[in-house]
């Protein structure tokens, strides 16, 4: 009896040791902007390094990680994809999971955290042709995809904007 009083003893002191999950996601809403998923960061060694984060991964490989990145392009009919900025000339497309969640125009420019998994994806020509229409592309570049792409890629449970 002394040993099972024991044991739960010190599993209820390790779990109040523990940070409040409910209280660390209202801290993340009085702070950020939530899409999708809420992510709780408790501060920058939480992330992955988004340069070289690519660097590694092969087609079809798949890295689960955290980011911080500058968005550079949104969809324009309706947020259902974006572009971030991973530093050394290189892009990532993000899509969001089970197109559950979109977001707005509006964050172009700013820092987003995201969650979600990383990858190198081939996107096809009609693929890309899509994307360069729902970014306003003109048709004459439309028209001058004319190859599959390995492009990098991530689909994104949630994403964070500072408020």
């Amino acid at each position: 009896m002394r040993t099972l009083f024991s044991i739960i003893s010190v599993v209820l002191f390790l779990t109040s040791c523990q940070p409040n999950k409910q209280q660390q996601k209202l801290e993340m809403a009085e702070n950020f902007i939530i899409y999708g998923d809420t992510i709780i960061v408790s501060n920058k060694t939480d992330m992955t390094d988004v340069n070289g984060l690519y660097d590694e991964l092969a087609i079809g490989d798949t890295l689960s990680t955290r980011i911080i990145a500058t968005v550079t392009e949104v969809c324009k009919k309706k947020g259902c994809w974006m572009k971030l900025d991973l530093n050394q000339n290189q892009e990532v497309m993000v899509r969001f999971k089970d197109y559950g969640f979109f977001v707005p125009e509006g964050i172009v420019g700013k820092e987003v955290i995201l969650e979600g998994n990383a990858f190198v994806d081939q996107v096809s020509v009609e693929d890309q042709q899509h994307y360069a229409k729902d970014g306003g592309k003109s048709e004459a570049e439309i028209a001058a995809i004319t190859q599959p792409k390995n492009t990098y890629s991530f689909v994104a449970n949630g994403v964070l904007t500072k408020k």
